[in-house]
């Protein structure tokens, strides 16, 4: 097998391997089991929950304040062994990248660019659990995952460039899906950092009716402790820390993101679907719409069933979907317009 193509299904793999740790991070977050290990990289001294349970008597001794749980160490351990593995199959693509670099069509820059990103992932997972699930480590956490998810779907994502044949109107149209996909992108991260910190901050059920908050539309909120990014060191966040005013704050601020975002991709799924210069555009398009009706319901029925574990969990991967769907549609836009003749340039 050349290496090229070697490297494209190790980059596809990658891709899913981002996805499946990006929900078991949220799945693992959402069962309150991000302390079920509360050591790293093992579980109470071990590699495996299964062996931390034989010795359970040790470990009364060494964590005499963290309780030995079964289900949440095996949780947390099974999170682990994903983006570990993920870990390792991006170090072997930015092997392959580097052992392949003569090939003018070999990305180099991204696959090494990617190592760097999940060391830094590896730090933030290891603060996560060391620094007692603190909400700015934990959103930082989250979006360096999406990073990457982001990144690889870019390297795995190979639109065919359009003819050449089209004109000023045609490209003005591709031009303008682009600088959307831009706003949308920006857009749609701090959507996600919002519901990170709602949920590293136990405030999803701070407003628990639908459309209103609290029986209000404008309910009592407390935004002066609501955002309060680092609180120092030594504190045990699991369960929160914050009072139900700053919860309520930082919810209604997460529905608030909402409305601007859907409004937003929106108009990028229209934009693209209806009036994209390719099938390619126009395809990513409507399932970036789909995706946001999904999205859509999800927010409020998970609200209006307490938070059921099945709903906010998918809520969590269907975010990372969104994000894909404007990533690939960036890079549509961006491969068509490059296309682009130079007298329609000019």
């Amino acid at each position: 097998m050349r290496l090229s193509a070697l490297f494209r299904g190790l980059a596809l793999v990658a891709a899913c391997l981002a996805f499946t740790v990006i929900v078991l991070g949220a799945w693992v977050r959402l069962s309150a089991a991000g302390l079920g290990c509360p050591d790293w990289p093992g579980c109470y001294g071990h590699l495996t929950a299964k062996a931390a349970a034989r010795n359970i008597d040790a470990i009364s001794v060494a964590f005499p304040d963290r309780p030995f749980d079964y289900i949440k160490a095996h949780k947390e351990m099974v999170h682990r062994y994903f983006a570990s593995a993920l870990g390792l199959l991006i170090v072997v693509l930015a092997g392959i990248a580097l052992a392949n670099r003569k090939d003018p069509r070999q990305p180099v820059a991204l696959p090494l660019a990617l190592v760097g990103i999940v060391i830094l992932q590896g730090l933030l997972g290891m603060w996560t659990v060391t620094l007692l699930l603190k909400p700015l480590i934990v959103v930082l956490h989250l979006l360096g995952g999406l990073l990457t998810l982001a990144l690889l779907a870019w390297l795995v994502y190979q639109p065919r460039s359009v003819p050449e044949q089209h004109g000023g109107e045609q490209l003005e149209r591709t031009l303008r899906v682009r600088n959307v996909a831009i706003a949308g992108l920006a857009v749609l991260v701090l959507q996600i950092a919002l519901g990170g910190w709602t949920s590293s901050n136990y405030a999803a059920l701070a407003c628990p009716d639908f459309p209103q908050c609290q029986k209000a539309w404008w309910p009592e909120m407390n935004y002066k402790d609501a955002f309060v990014l680092w609180r120092g060191l030594g504190i045990d966040y699991e369960g929160g820390v914050l009072d139900h005013p700053a919860r309520v704050a930082i919810h209604f601020t997460h529905r608030l993101g909402a409305i601007v975002a859907a409004i937003l991709l929106g108009f990028l799924s229209i934009l693209a679907s209806k009036r994209g210069l390719s099938a390619a555009i126009r395809a990513t398009g409507a399932l970036l719409g789909i995706a946001l009706v999904v999205q859509l319901v999800l927010g409020p029925l998970m609200v209006m069933r307490g938070l059921p574990l099945s709903l906010a969990t998918a809520h969590n991967g269907v975010a990372a979907l969104l994000l894909i769907c404007v990533v690939l549609l960036l890079k549509t836009a961006v491969v068509e317009t490059a296309a682009r003749p130079r007298s329609v340039a000019a």
